[in-house]
């Protein structure tokens, strides 16, 4: 790539980025510098992505209606909680000030063939997700591993209203691929509606970001990825992009994806 081209993916790549820390040894401060570290010289990320336990503090620090949306995780990383817990996770966290939802689907049930628990599970966190926040279900794509059931659980979570899939936890062996993201950029397109995408976990360089990219263009257009429909879930892309932008680094960013 060009140098302008790989600033202008970074400078793109940081407005898509939802910046991340879900390690198990997250605290207060860290929750301080990642609301730090997502307001850059360049320009915001599009939202922090962090444990419903942090959700107040992030909204004392950035206050309402900030650029930097929160994230936070649901049913995470297991995916086997009761569709009830799950809910009361939900509206607990929206209460705290959750922007957007990342629901992990009950994907070893799913592997073990009921379809009906993916259905259930994304329609009645959707249902709990009282607008503007919107929903973005993990399909844990590495866990799945046969195109087919990434389709299928692709096909599932849009039919129940989802706003977004999104590829993996970032805490099981295999995450983000571009072979599951052209499998689940297919299956948006096939359907026809307005559904975003998310890879997450290993997503480390502007590079990287450039392939997924460029991967969405081909699918659904080039001016298809937007921060509507389009995120990056990373702790370290940051610093790369930030390298790119200015031949500087951000402070230390968590390795948790």
């Amino acid at each position: 790539m060009h140098e302008d081209s790989v600033k202008e993916t970074a400078k793109k790549a940081l407005s898509l980025l939802d910046l991340t820390d879900l390690t198990d040894d997250c605290d207060a401060a860290a929750i301080e510098k990642l609301c730090a570290q997502a307001q850059t010289a360049f320009g915001t990320t599009a939202a922090i992505c962090i444990w419903p336990r942090f959700v107040a503090q992030a909204r004392g620090i950035l206050g309402k209606d900030h650029a930097v949306k929160i994230a936070t995780v649901v049913n995470f990383p297991s995916g086997d909680l009761a569709v009830a817990d799950v809910i009361a996770e939900t509206r607990e966290a929206i209460a705290d000030g959750a922007d957007e939802i990342d629901l992990v689907i009950p994907y070893r049930d799913f592997i073990a063939g009921d379809e009906a628990a993916v259905t259930e599970m994304v329609a009645a966190v959707k249902a709990a997700c009282t607008p503007p926040v919107i929903l973005k279900t993990i399909l844990e794509t590495g866990e799945l591993k046969d195109p087919a059931l990434i389709r299928e659980a692709s096909d599932l979570a849009i039919a129940a209203g989802t706003d977004f899939i999104k590829t993996s936890t970032g805490k099981v062996a295999v995450n983000a691929t571009l072979q599951a993201a052209e499998v689940m950029l297919n299956a948006i397109k096939t359907s026809g509606k307005p559904v975003g995408f998310k890879p997450a976990g290993g997503v480390r360089t502007v590079g990287d970001a450039a392939d997924y990219l460029a991967l969405a263009a081909t699918i659904l257009g080039d001016d298809w990825a937007t921060p509507k429909t389009f995120r990056f879930g990373a702790s370290g892309l940051l610093n790369d992009i930030l390298t790119v932008l200015g031949g500087q680094s951000a402070p230390s960013a968590p390795a948790s994806y």
